[in-house]
């Protein structure tokens, strides 16, 4: 219905102004931009703050705090004090790429992220919001991504030595070592103290079998801030291949205090002591690890095998079952099967020794017939088959050749 005769009078005409183009782009990208941060970004800085924020709240000073946190070791405080910040000011995009750093460096990669790529939204033009981006992709295994973001980054900026340093760690996983070295010794010329800069640099190091010289870079790094998880870690692998086990120990435990849900540092500890034969220490270890990361069947696995050299066959062969078969764990978490292939042969042999030893030889059986059907070029897996066959009394016919599947990689 319409009113007549009054100014409310809807179809009255009006004179169309001409509007401009770009005038409405702009408010078309403030309203979008708007949106974002009410759906995503204050949704994702919630998750890390842990105190109300009032609209007075000082950003500079939580920034202050945030940076004494983080040069006190309190990792998750400074993620804590720059999410406050980020509710104080959150068109800061400074804010969102240095909360992102400091999540890489806590292990949080998934939730980085979120964190870098609002910073870079805010900031298109940053040389460091790029380059911070790029080393999360690094961390979720996303190499294409992550050499787009740091070429970017150094076309913006060909002497920021960050992001140098996450180029370098880039390259050496790409086993492009030569450039890697290049790119770590470029960043350490342009910031010899940059503890991001000095990390890199041992990686590289460490990568390449240079482990003296990288534990040395490792513990420059550590004398800028020594409750860095990944550097305990970096350092200890160092050590390890140094020969140097107890130290080696010592630090995949400070690792361990630092990020107790981290299951690297046990995984770490299991191995060694696998390795000098102290099998019962192993299998703390490798059962802690499994317990950090349920869902992992590669965990199981490695238990598995800490069980079966502590001659713990029925134990073992249940860590094996979960590993291979699937199923739930002791939590009721699915855990998916690992089919078998050239990577995870150590398993599947072990298991069906492990089903042997236990007197439970016809699930035994169908574990050694798919090594000798699905790993023929494998002699050890072989012969450890054929022995298992041998263990429980039987003979059977080699089964027509299967091509394995080799996409799968260990994990630590």
């Amino acid at each position: 219905m319409y009113l007549k005769g009054s100014k409310y009078n809807l179809q009255k005409r009006r004179r169309i102004r001409r509007t401009n183009p770009a005038l409405i782009v702009l408010l078309l990208a403030l309203i979008a931009m708007v949106c974002y941060f009410n759906q995503y970004v204050v949704p994702e800085v919630s998750g890390v703050v842990q105190a109300t924020v009032t609209p007075t709240a000082n950003a500079e000073a939580l920034v202050s705090l945030a940076a004494q946190q983080f040069a006190e070791g309190n990792l998750f405080l400074a993620m804590s004090s720059y999410g406050q910040a980020i509710l104080a000011d959150p068109t800061n995009a400074g804010l969102h790429t240095e909360l992102a750093r400091v999540q890489v460096l806590a292990g949080q990669y998934e939730i980085a992220e979120t964190s870098a790529r609002n910073g870079l939204i805010l900031s298109p033009n940053s040389a460091r919001a790029h380059a911070v981006l790029g080393w999360v992709l690094v961390f979720l295994n996303q190499p294409v991504d992550a050499e787009r973001e740091l070429i970017e980054a150094l076309a913006l900026d060909p002497d920021l030595a960050e992001a140098h340093a996450y180029y370098a760690e880039l390259l050496v996983n790409l086993e492009q070592y030569e450039r890697a070295g290049d790119s770590s010794r470029r960043a350490l010329e342009l910031d010899p103290n940059s503890l991001d800069v000095l990390r890199a640099r041992a990686y590289v190091l460490e990568v390449t079998g240079n482990y003296e010289e990288a534990a040395e870079q490792y513990r420059a790094a550590l004398s800028r801030n020594d409750r860095i998880p990944s550097l305990h870690l970096g350092l200890g692998r160092t050590l390890w291949s140094l020969g140097l086990i107890d130290e080696a120990v010592d630090e995949f435990n400070l690792a361990d205090a630092l990020n107790p849900a981290d299951p690297l540092p046990d995984s770490y500890i299991a191995r060694i002591y696998l390795q000098i034969g102290e099998f019962a220490k192993a299998v703390q270890f490798a059962k802690k690890a499994a317990e950090d990361d349920p869902a992992n069947p590669r965990r199981y696995g490695a238990w598995g095998v800490a069980l079966y050299r502590n001659q713990q066959y029925a134990e073992a062969a249940d860590a094996f079952s979960l590993a291979i078969h699937g199923g739930l764990n002791a939590n009721n978490q699915p855990v998916q099967g690992l089919p078998l292939n050239y990577d995870v042969a150590e398993y599947y042999t072990l298991y069906g020794l492990a089903l042997a030893r236990a007197n439970r030889c016809t699930e035994a059986l169908p574990i050694f017939q798919a090594i000798i059907a699905g790993l023929p070029a494998d002699e050890l897996s072989q012969t450890n088959a054929q022995a298992g066959i041998e263990l429980c009394g039987a003979q059977v016919d080699t089964p027509p050749t299967a091509t394995p599947d080799p996409s799968a990689s260990p994990t630590p």
